[in-house]
């Protein structure tokens, strides 16, 4: 086993064209052609959901049991909630964030038969009109608006513009990659991580390597929303990594660099093996690494295991400030993401009784020696020796 070089000149170029093309979620057919392209490219043969989630299969030497790693192209954006007398638009986000990070977006509305654009501004956004008031309004959903860059003063204006309820909006991610290698965007939730598994199946295919179970690369399209992984799961899938943000900020460890392995999200403990065996590989190969729990954080395999299937699961981040919001991540933990998954592949299944969905008992792990688990236990007096 070797931690095979990844291409990072590829990993920089494949996450500008994703960030190209608009995605919120229900809006993924374009962005599920591209990456279909990519794996063609690659010649990683796939096969699709009906609305769109990716299952790609590089061949190894069985497929039962097999693994799988699952990044998801869709991202947040709104629906048009409401056409205003005023000729601008109300919103509905699509995902969870906040409108502190709308305000000043500059966004394309997809109409039935035309594309427009716009900024979304807070009702008062002038100061020259509203002096004080612009900073005391509240900061909600209800208290921005979208401003179309077309003649539109009336309703009636936005329905000759052929603006409907239910619209969808995309919001631009103004990309900048610095020399130092920093990436500062919209959205890198988590394009960032579809960058990274496709750079790690490059490194795959083109290192000719054999695998010893078929490794399933797979790209979903409502994680956003909380559906995640479970459509194109199967039961010969017995471990599934994800990969999405990890979160430096206060009281988390992760950074922006390097891979972030989660031990627990919001759904509780993630496989205890799968877990383990990725920080000893990260270990063993000079990935550089460390450890997270997010308390208010889903992700795609947590989102199978609801679903139903039982699952060994992981979660693997590359470290992104201020998530859901003006996202920044460095290259080089996309790398460090990408490395990991090139190990991993060559890994094997984590419990070799995996191969059945049900067994005996024989073969099932244990997470700590049972000599481990003695301890000397201290004994309580006897009251009436030292009570009168």
């Amino acid at each position: 086993m070797r931690k095979l070089e990844i291409d990072n000149d590829y990993i920089r170029q494949v996450l500008l064209e994703l960030l190209a093309i608009p995605s919120p979620v229900g809006f993924t057919d374009e962005v599920v052609h591209y990456t279909c392209g990519k794996l063609r490219e690659l010649g990683i043969p796939f096969e699709l959901t009906r609305r769109g989630a990716i299952r790609a299969t590089i061949k190894g030497e069985t497929d039962r049991p097999a693994c799988a790693v699952v990044a998801h192209l869709d991202t947040l954006g709104a629906n048009v909630r409401a056409l205003k007398d005023n000729g601008r638009v109300s919103l509905l986000p699509i995902g969870t964030w906040s409108s502190r990070f709308a305000e000043g977006g500059r966004v394309s509305l997809f109409t039935d038969t035309s594309v427009l654009r716009g900024t979304i501004l807070p009702l008062k956004a002038s100061g020259h009109a509203f002096n004080e008031g612009v900073d005391h309004q509240p900061i909600s959903w209800d208290h921005i608006e979208l401003r179309i860059d077309e003649f539109s003063e009336t309703r009636e204006d936005l329905v000759r513009l052929g603006v409907n309820i239910g619209d969808f909006i995309a919001v631009d991610p103004q990309p900048e990659i610095t020399e130092s290698g920093y990436v500062s965007s919209r959205h890198l939730d988590d394009k960032a991580g579809v960058a990274a598994l496709l750079a790690a199946c490059k490194a795959i295919v083109e290192s000719d390597l054999s695998l010893p179970v078929y490794f399933h690369p797979m790209f979903t399209v409502t994680e956003e929303v909380g559906f995640g992984a479970s459509a194109i799961l199967d039961e010969r899938i017995s471990e599934m990594i994800g990969i999405d943000i990890a979160i430096p900020a206060s009281g988390q460890n992760s950074r922006e660099r390097g891979v972030t392995i989660a031990i627990a999200d919001s759904s509780g403990p993630f496989d205890y093996h799968l877990t383990r065996k990725l920080l000893n590989l990260c270990h063993d190969h000079g990935v550089d690494h460390q450890r997270d729990v997010f308390p208010y954080y889903f992700s795609d395999s947590a989102a199978a295991l609801r679903a139903g299937f039982d699952i060994r699961h992981a979660l693997i981040g590359f470290g992104a400030d201020s998530s859901h919001g003006w996202e920044r991540t460095h290259l080089s933990s996309l790398t460090s993401v990408a490395e990991l998954l090139t190990l991993y592949a060559q890994n094997g299944p984590v419990v070799a009784r995996d191969t059945k969905p049900i067994g005996p008992l024989e073969g099932f792990p244990h997470q700590v020696e049972p000599a481990l688990l003695d301890h000397e236990v201290t004994s309580l007096p006897r009251p009436k020796e030292f009570l009168e």
